[in-house]
């Protein structure tokens, strides 16, 4: 059966963004589920339908979801707290979004999990995120075929990665950092796009897990030490030793935003890597991190430097005059 419509829970996040331009340049007829549609009206653009949900309860899904041959979940939280529990909003989400898409006679669901995600892992975000894919599984029945996405780290232009190192690194003082030997092969938010866009349109893919990493593994550390190269900033950076960044977890978890947590410290201490790439069983050539970021940085610190000269320029004109 042909996959023409799509409906895409979490479509209007960074990753959805992505996806669905992906969609809709291949011609799919795209359906954004969103709690606030009006803030995503630029979505509507080409034809993408945005639709709002405020529940996201089974009987409210199911209406969402007929007349799609697919679902799309992206749905995910990195803390447990902003917007909602993990169990709620992985494990909970993911479970009636396959009871609704099977109840609405779709042919495929597409999820997106996480590298190492495990029941027994070891952190909560991980914990549930295995919940989920197990909970997507026993829901989904013999007819709706389950196609599910372990990500590395996503990278691409206004990621939560690289620009969350950014805008740390343009803070006064010392940059202490935590878990600094953590491991990562960061994969581009394009090839995931496509990853998802390919097994749509491939039946094979149904019942298949694919891991998804970029070409080259790299600590925190390097990640941290790219950023600020990129960006000409000089910046002194102490990587924390296992007590110290668990203390530090420990302190910012009660911080407004929960910049970092113990759960995050859990998560960072398995390295995020694939044991076998889906983005070459799907045959896609991952991208290396050299081939975007070094412009988005270098764009990035441009855009600051025009920002600031347009905030100076007043004044100086007025000392001018004066």
């Amino acid at each position: 059966m042909k996959i023409e419509s799509v409906c895409i829970l979490g479509g209007s996040g960074f990753v959805g963004g992505h996806l669905v331009n992906r969609l809709r340049a291949a011609g799919l007829r795209c359906t954004v589920a969103t709690r606030r549609p009006h803030r995503h009206r630029e979505l509507q653009l080409g034809g993408v339908r945005v639709a709002g949900v405020s529940s996201f309860d089974r009987r409210e899904l199911t209406q969402l979801f007929e007349g799609h041959d697919a679902v799309i979940n992206l749905v995910g939280i990195l803390n447990s707290g902003l917007g909602g529990r993990f169990e709620t909003v992985h494990v909970g989400i993911a479970t009636v979004a396959a009871q609704s898409a099977r109840d609405a006679g779709a042919r495929r669901l597409l999820h997106m999990s996480a590298l190492n995600a495990d029941p027994d892992g070891p952190s909560e975000y991980l914990r549930s995120k295995g919940r989920a894919e197990r909970a997507v599984t026993t829901n989904a029945g013999a007819e709706l075929g389950v196609t599910i996405f372990r990500p590395s780290v996503i990278f691409g232009p206004d990621d939560h990665f690289f620009n969350r190192f950014a805008g740390l690194l343009r803070l006064p003082g010392f940059l202490p950092l935590a878990c600094p030997g953590a491991r990562f092969a960061p994969v581009y938010v394009g090839d995931v796009a496509e990853a998802f866009a390919r097994a749509l349109r491939d039946p094979h893919c149904a019942g298949e897990i694919y891991e998804l990493c970029g070409p080259e593994a790299m600590t925190l550390r390097e990640v941290v030490d790219y950023t600020a190269r990129h960006l000409h900033i000089e910046k002194p950076i102490i990587g924390l030793g296992d007590g110290v960044s668990r203390f530090q977890a420990r302190v910012l978890g009660w911080m407004p935003g929960k910049p970092f947590t113990l759960d995050n410290y859990a998560s960072l201490r398995k390295p995020s890597l694939c044991e076998s790439n889906g983005l070459n069983r799907l045959g896609i050539d991952p991208t290396p991190v050299d081939a975007v970021m070094p412009l988005e940085l270098e764009g990035q610190r441009m855009r600051l430097r025009y920002n600031r000269f347009r905030k100076l320029l007043p004044a100086f004109l007025r000392r001018r005059e004066s």
